[in-house]
């Protein structure tokens, strides 16, 4: 089992999801997220106070995979993520020790389809 973790531009959100759904990966959590990197920061000031405008909207998303879909969720992602331009996101893979469905107490694998 995998964990897969990407942080990818809110523009191009609609575009994974419907890549990863082409994958045959239609359960997910996302949440939206704020971050630094290697883009320069900007401040504009509006009626004294200063305001942070140097960043992208990021999304993040959890997907827990089998092994055997690992690689094509991460293709997915990859190709339909990509802008070319700095600040595009990342992906990161770990591996998953356990998982235990909390309704149906199925483990790894099966607890992840029913």
């Amino acid at each position: 089992m995998k964990k897969i973790e990407a942080i990818v531009r809110a523009s191009k959100f609609e575009e994974v999801r419907e890549a990863l759904s082409e994958a045959e990966i239609n359960f997910f959590t996302f949440y939206e997220v704020k971050g630094y990197g290697h883009q320069k920061s900007e401040n504009r000031s509006y009626r004294g106070a200063i305001y942070d405008i140097g960043y992208i909207a990021r999304i993040k998303l959890e997907i827990i995979v089998s092994d055997s879909f690992s690689k094509k969720a991460v293709k997915a992602i990859l190709i339909s993520a990509k802008t070319g331009e700095k600040g595009d996101g990342l992906i990161m893979v770990s591996n998953i020790e356990e998982i235990t469905n909390i309704r149906t107490e199925l483990k790894n694998g099966e607890s992840i389809n029913n």
